[in-house]
C-alpha cells in the first residue's frame, strides 16, 4: 500500500488538502497528515483539522508521496519552515513524488527541486517558480518526472485523482473517479 504525507501549516485551503486527502483514502492509500505544532490546524477559511502527527514526528523516508496543499497564509508557512523544505528535498532526493498546489509550488521552488522542471501555480505567480529554475506551465495539472503541481482550489480534485493514479494506478484512479461521479465534470458545466 502507497503511503502519502500531507503537511498542514496554519492558514492551508481546506478544499485543496481535504479533498487530496478523502480521495486518496478512497483509492487506497494510506494518508498521513502533520502539521507545523500540536494540536488543530486552521485552514484559511476557518475550518479545524487535527492532524495526524506532528512535523518533527515523520521523516520522507517513510512515504511514497509529499504534498503541500496551498492556501494563504499557509503555502508561505509552509515556505518559511525550515523541516519542511528538508522533507521536500529528502523526498525529492528519494525518488518520492513531490506534490503542491496552489500557491505552494512555491515551497517546491524554494526547497530547490523545480530547477529546469516544468510546473504550475496559482495564476499571477509564475514568477515563484521562476525564481526556483521553475519553467512555468498552463497546465491545470502538470507532471514532470516525480514533480506533481496544480494551480488551485477548482483542480483539486483533478491533482489528486493524477496523485492518486500514480501512487495506485490508473484502474483504481478511475475507480474513485467513476465512484465520486468526477467523470460527469464536463456535463455539469
Amino acid at each position: 500500500m502507497a503511503r502519502a504525507l500531507v503537511l498542514l501549516a496554519p492558514g492551508f485551503e481546506e478544499i485543496e488538502a481535504l479533498t487530496i486527502v478523502d480521495l486518496l483514502r478512497r483509492g487506497g492509500v494510506e494518508v498521513v497528515t502533520a502539521g507545523l505544532e500540536a494540536g488543530a490546524v486552521e485552514g484559511s477559511h476557518g475550518v479545524k483539522v487535527v492532524p495526524d502527527r506532528q512535523l518533527g514526528e515523520v521523516r520522507a523516508g517513510d512515504f511514497d508521496a509529499v504534498i503541500c496543499p496551498g492556501g494563504y497564509p499557509g503555502y508561505e508557512n509552509l515556505r518559511r519552515n525550515r523541516r519542511v523544505l528538508e522533507l521536500v528535498r529528502e523526498a525529492e532526493k528519494g525518488g518520492k513524488l513531490v506534490a503542491a498546489i496552489c500557491g505552494a509550488p512555491s515551497v517546491l521552488a524554494e526547497a530547490g527541486v523545480l530547477e529546469g522542471r516544468k510546473a504550475t501555480i496559482y495564476p499571477g505567480m509564475e514568477g515563484e517558480l521562476r525564481k526556483g529554475g521553475g519553467r512555468p506551465s498552463r497546465g491545470l495539472v502538470v507532471v514532470d518526472g516525480k514533480v506533481v503541481t496544480s494551480m488551485g482550489p477548482a483542480t483539486a480534485f483533478a491533482f489528486a485523482l493524477k496523485l492518486l493514479e500514480l501512487l495506485a494506478g490508473k484502474k483504481k484512479a478511475e475507480e474513485v473517479k467513476k465512484a465520486t461521479l468526477a467523470h460527469l465534470g464536463a456535463k455539469l458545466r
